[in-house]
């Protein structure tokens, strides 16, 4: 993948997610106990794709 790439789909996978889960937006409606837990455990495991995809990105530009 490309170097700047890798950083720009890091950022949206760390931002977008973080947005759909705020107060008043489409997912932070529901409130059944089961999607909490399943929409946390996806919301955290995009965030962090997001997290090694910058760090990657970051490596690259420095070699």
């Amino acid at each position: 993948m490309n170097k700047g790439l890798k950083i720009i789909i890091g950022l949206i996978l760390i931002v977008v997610p973080l947005y759909l889960i705020m107060p008043g937006m489409a997912l932070a409606s529901l409130g059944v106990a089961a999607w909490e837990f399943l929409k946390g455990g996806i919301t955290l495991l995009v965030i962090l794709m997001g997290l090694i995809l910058v760090v990657m990105g970051i490596i690259e530009l420095r070699n």
